[in-house]
């Protein structure tokens, strides 16, 4: 719920609020789904893929927009593209994330993640959110 609290504080920014607020509360959706122990380490690989297919199933209980609901869970589908980006990691889609997502929505969420989790220096997030947008050729 600290991502969500970081988000409110954040909407104002988003191109779409309601959109960005849902992908804020969803966005770890996935984890139950896949955490595991490995090496005595508590991880959840994969979980921001598994949790577009989760979020999509969850708000179409409620809501019968297609454009919305895809939207939201794209949101949630490539909120951990920053660090695949700024990190230079394999695991992430960012042809699938240009084609079918908005950047800035993306760093939005990506940095209310990152800030709201807690621990981090919300200065060093934002660089590396100003780095994600410059590799992405949104700066």
């Amino acid at each position: 719920m600290m991502v969500v609290d970081q988000a409110a504080e954040q909407k104002a920014k988003s191109k779409e609020a309601r959109t960005f607020m849902w992908a804020a509360l969803l966005h770890d959706i996935g984890k139950p789904a896949v955490t595991k122990v490995r090496k005595e380490k508590i991880t959840a690989y994969n979980h921001d893929a598994e949790g577009e297919h989760l979020a999509e199933y969850f708000l179409s209980c409620f809501s019968d927009d297609a454009k919305w609901i895809g939207s939201v869970a794209k949101l949630v589908r490539y909120h951990m593209h920053i660090l695949y980006v700024t990190d230079g990691l394999p695991f992430g889609d960012i042809d699938g994330m240009k084609r079918e997502t908005d950047i800035g929505e993306v760093a939005l969420l990506g940095l209310c993640d990152r800030i709201g989790r807690g621990g981090s220096v919300p200065e060093d997030e934002t660089k590396a959110v100003r780095l994600f947008l410059k590799k992405m050729g949104n700066m």
